[in-house]
């Protein structure tokens, strides 16, 4: 898999990152992190450009965050109050912010992009350093399936639109708990080849690396709604809270 370049994934989607994801709605998941967070402050692992963070800050919570990509972090400074996020640019799973934090907040499967499971139980410690006693960490991150995978590859459409349509080839490494996959857009300005690949891990794999950095379990629900995880459930909100010494 080769070294691990925490800006990579910025470099070839930042510019059009923000049409990617402008159908995905915010507003549940910005009232639960509200809630959470109590009177804050929260940081936010992976903030990219601000589809979070600038809500919560428009509520009035203190918000800094760690990103990777210097290219996303710039996209988030040319939005109104995105110069006024502190935003430390390096690996999350390694970066020390200064101060400690109510909440700590890896949204939208980000987790995954770590390529191993040694660097998500350092993300994991990293995040308990930054929590206050009884602090919390939230992560958002879809279920595995590999039962969707046929000969350990598959194509699947993603969206489909007069004007664009995105398609996911992907081949898993069950080995490694490993998907390589590219995303292909495709506008009547060209092709896009979108590189996004995952290093997977399942819901209890992920318990356990709360246990490691001192954190327990305090929530799982299916969404940023609260609907209750089940065994049909494709995807997580798990709340894990820093245990008080």
């Amino acid at each position: 898999m080769g070294g691990f370049d925490a800006s990579a994934y910025g470099r070839t989607i930042a510019d059009i990152y923000d049409e990617m994801v402008e159908h995905l709605p915010t507003g549940l998941a910005v009232e639960r992190v509200f809630r959470l967070a109590g009177e804050g402050p929260v940081l936010e692992f992976g903030i990219g450009t601000g589809r979070l963070a600038l809500p919560l800050a428009a509520r009035g919570l203190a918000v800094a965050g760690v990103d990777g990509s210097p290219d996303m972090v710039a996209a988030l400074r040319d939005k109104p109050g995105g110069d006024r996020i502190p935003v430390t640019v390096g690996d999350f799973s390694e970066v020390r912010v200064e101060g400690r934090f109510a909440l700590v907040l890896l949204a939208f499967n980000t987790v995954f992009a770590l390529p191993s499971q040694e660097a998500q139980v350092r993300c994991f410690r990293n995040a308990a350093a930054h929590l206050r006693p009884g602090g919390r960490f939230v992560i958002e991150a879809w279920v595995p399936d590999p039962a969707a995978f046929r000969d350990r590859t598959s194509l699947r459409l993603l969206s489909l639109g007069d004007d664009e349509v995105v398609v996911e080839a992907a081949r898993l490494s069950p080995a490694e708990q490993f998907m390589h996959t590219t995303r292909l857009r495709m506008t009547a300005d060209g092709l896009r080849l979108l590189p996004v690949n995952h290093r997977y891990a399942w819901p209890c794999e992920l318990d356990l690396m709360a246990r490691l950095a001192g954190m327990r379990r305090e929530h799982r629900w299916a969404d940023w709604s609260g609907a209750p995880f089940t065994d049909d459930s494709r995807a997580h909100v798990s709340v894990y809270r820093l245990l008080e010494r």
